[in-house]
């Protein structure tokens, strides 16, 4: 594939993208810093994709430039996840779709002794399925033992706190969405 190809791809793979995600042109406008007729012009291949131009939207779409551009791979064909350490707990982020709901496994480590609750506040719904060890949650006044196979859904602007009820590790599942966005439960078809 020549450079010509290469570049001429890029605007309907930016099309697809933005549409996927759900976003407008005006959103990613005042996202990017980049004008609508901008965006609409790359995305339509009347303008050439620059670095100036997919640098902003790869870190908006929070995919690799590779991605935008459709370079092949080569090397290591793993996806290799980058962990991140928060309030003595590991995240490992299983989605990439920025706005919108966030997957997670998190791994709370054992400790010898317990921690006391620290229960924190912010924006959003919070959803977490047990998958190992016994979960303590505490959320407002309520305080759980979730053992594993539970499932908990709440709002993240009460004070909440995730740690392990036993002092052993602990793996979790959790999606974090914005506020008021609720994970839907079909029942089941008999």
């Amino acid at each position: 594939m020549d450079e010509e190809d290469v570049l001429g791809a890029v605007g309907p793979r930016l099309r697809a993208l933005r549409r996927d995600r759900g976003i407008t042109l005006a959103e990613l406008s005042a996202v990017t810093g980049i004008s609508e007729s901008t965006l609409s012009r790359l995305e339509g291949g009347q303008r050439r994709a620059t670095l100036e131009l997919l640098l902003p939207l790869s870190r908006t779409y929070d995919v690799p430039l590779d991605d935008l551009v459709g370079a092949p791979r080569t090397g290591d064909p793993r996806v290799h996840l980058k962990p991140i350490h928060r309030f003595g707990t590991v995240l490992v982020p299983l989605s990439r779709r920025p706005g919108g709901t966030q997957a997670f496994k998190m791994v709370i480590p054992a400790r010898p002794e317990p921690l006391e609750p620290t229960p924190r506040t912010h924006e959003g719904s919070e959803w977490l399925y047990v998958l190992n060890g016994r979960l303590r949650l505490v959320v407002g006044e309520r305080d759980l033992t979730l053992p594993p196979g539970e499932a908990a859904e709440f709002d993240t602007s009460l004070p909440h706190w995730l740690g392990s009820a036993d002092g052993g590790a602990v793996e979790l599942l959790v999606l974090f969405g914005p506020h008021g966005v609720r994970a839907h439960v079909r029942p089941s078809r008999r």
